[in-house]
């Protein structure tokens, strides 16, 4: 074999050997980006989730002012409403505003 191409041969060998090295760093260094990049999605979902947990009984509250408490109050149904006219303390009141 001529001696030139026996160095041409040893060169493209190291090359190949250092090309080969950087590839599997490639290979590790990608396999640790999508690691983190899950812990990543994963961190910010659960934290989502954990602020709305704590953050639901005040939006709960402001949601009650926002509706006038319509769904906690005293009247239920439309059977509280008609007996409300029966009732003596309302009566005595509306006397006492008709006059």
């Amino acid at each position: 074999m001529d001696e030139e191409i026996k160095k041409l041969l040893e060169s493209n060998l190291s090359l190949n050997k250092e090309n080969n090295e950087m590839l599997k760093k490639l290979v590790i260094y990608q396999k640790w980006n999508q690691i983190y990049k899950i812990a990543y999605w994963v961190i910010i979902i659960l934290s989502a989730l954990g602020a709305f947990y704590f953050i639901q009984p005040m939006l709960g509250n402001l949601f009650d002012i926002y509706t006038g408490g319509v769904g906690t109050s005293s009247i239920k149904s439309v059977s509280d409403l008609k007996n409300i006219g029966s009732n003596k303390e309302v009566q005595d009141l509306l006397k006492s505003l008709n006059n």
